[in-house]
């Protein structure tokens, strides 16, 4: 049991250590610093050790984000999460023995039975998006909490706002 709970811990310190690491790869004049540049623009251009592209560790770079959120009462995907959408489905479709869990949750406003089916849907909402991009229904299974795991436990908007999501969970 503690060994599941560790590998994550693990992953991320390597990650961490890794992020830490200087690079030469600045050109004198150029006027960009790519290590300030957004993840998503530097999947394409990390090098690896040797001066090779890693497409691991950029896969695991786009990974880092697995939270989706959603308006009140709402179940559709906000543009500014389509590129964590995006980038679990270039994951899953590269590594087809690759499972996630999609976590649905809901704020504590609405019945218990209400909000059960209103992270039911959240969760299928982005099931249907990663369906779409080529994603293997048998990588995916969908699961809701309703309001029963809050990420915040205050009674106000900012609260309610991070408790309405769909986490994704790579098993």
């Amino acid at each position: 049991m503690f060994r599941s709970y560790l590998m994550p811990f693990t992953v991320a310190a390597a990650l961490l250590l890794g992020a830490c690491s200087s690079t030469s790869d600045r050109k004198a004049g150029d006027g960009v610093d790519q290590m300030s540049a957004p993840y998503t623009d530097q999947i394409a251009t990390t090098p690896a050790g040797d001066g090779s592209f890693d497409a691991a560790a950029a896969a695991e770079r786009a990974l880092t984000t697995n939270l989706i959120y959603f308006d009140f009462d709402d179940t559709v995907i906000k543009p500014e999460y389509q590129s964590v959408v995006d980038s679990y489905a270039r994951y899953l479709t590269s590594n087809p023995a690759a499972k996630v869990r999609l976590e649905g949750h809901a704020d504590e406003r609405g019945t218990r039975e209400y909000n059960m089916g209103l992270g039911e849907r959240r969760a299928n909402a982005v099931e249907s998006a990663l369906l779409a991009k080529g994603v293997n229904r048998e990588q995916l299974s969908v699961i809701s909490y309703g309001e029963e795991r809050p990420a915040a436990m205050g009674h106000d908007e900012s609260a309610w706002a991070q408790n309405r999501r769909v986490q994704i969970i790579r098993l």
